[in-house]
C-alpha cells in the first residue's frame, strides 16, 4: 500500500512539474524581434504608443520633442501609401506618430493588422516599400529604418536617431 501511495505522489509531482514549465512560443530567444510570437499586445495603439514614449530610454531633447512637437495621426487607405509605403496593405488599425514642424526625420507607426493575416507578408512590403527620404530636405538612412511585430501589432520606426531605444521600448511591451 506504501509503495501505491508513493508512486501516486510522484506521478502526481511529475505531472505538476510538467504543467508549471513555460510552453516554447516557437521563437528563438536569441533572435531579435518577436517574428513568430503569437501573444497580441493589449490596449489601443495610443496606448502602446504612450508606453513606448514614457518608457524609451532616449535623451532629454528627444523626451522634450515627444512631449511637444509629436502629432498622432490615423492611417488610412487614402494616406497609407506616404506613411507605410504603399497602397492596399490591409489593418484593422494603424497610426503615424509624426513631428508637427521638425528640421530631421523622423516617424513611428504602429499597425494592428487584421485577425489570420500574413504579418512576415505585411512586414515585408512594408519595409521594401516605406520611403526614408519622403521629407524635404531631410530623410532617414535605410538601415535606420525599422519594421519589426509583437502579435499583431507592427512597429515602423524611421529615425536617425533614438531609433534602438524607441524599439527596445516596444519589445519590452512583451514582458
Amino acid at each position: 500500500m506504501k509503495k501505491l501511495l508513493l508512486l501516486l505522489l510522484t506521478l502526481t509531482l511529475i505531472f505538476s512539474f510538467a504543467a508549471c514549465q513555460s510552453k516554447p512560443s516557437g521563437a528563438d530567444p536569441t533572435e531579435t524581434g518577436n517574428n513568430k510570437q503569437n501573444e497580441n499586445l493589449e490596449g489601443s495603439l495610443e496606448d502602446i504608443l504612450n508606453k513606448i514614449y514614457d518608457t524609451a530610454k532616449v535623451d532629454d531633447n528627444f523626451k522634450a520633442y515627444i512631449k511637444d512637437g509629436l502629432l498622432v495621426n490615423e492611417i488610412n487607405n487614402e494616406n497609407c501609401a506616404y506613411h507605410l509605403g504603399k497602397e492596399g496593405i490591409e489593418f484593422e488599425s494603424a497610426i503615424a506618430s509624426v513631428p508637427e514642424m521638425s528640421t530631421s526625420a523622423y516617424e513611428l507607426d504602429l499597425v494592428r493588422v487584421k485577425e489570420g493575416a500574413d504579418i512576415e507578408k505585411i512586414k515585408g512590403e512594408i519595409k521594401e516599400n516605406v520611403d526614408p527620404r519622403k521629407w524635404i530636405c531631410v530623410g532617414v538612412e535605410p538601415e535606420n529604418v525599422i519594421v519589426d511585430n509583437i502579435g499583431d501589432v507592427i512597429i515602423v520606426i524611421m529615425t536617425n536617431e533614438n531609433g534602438k531605444a524607441l524599439h527596445d521600448a516596444f519589445l519590452a511591451l512583451k514582458d
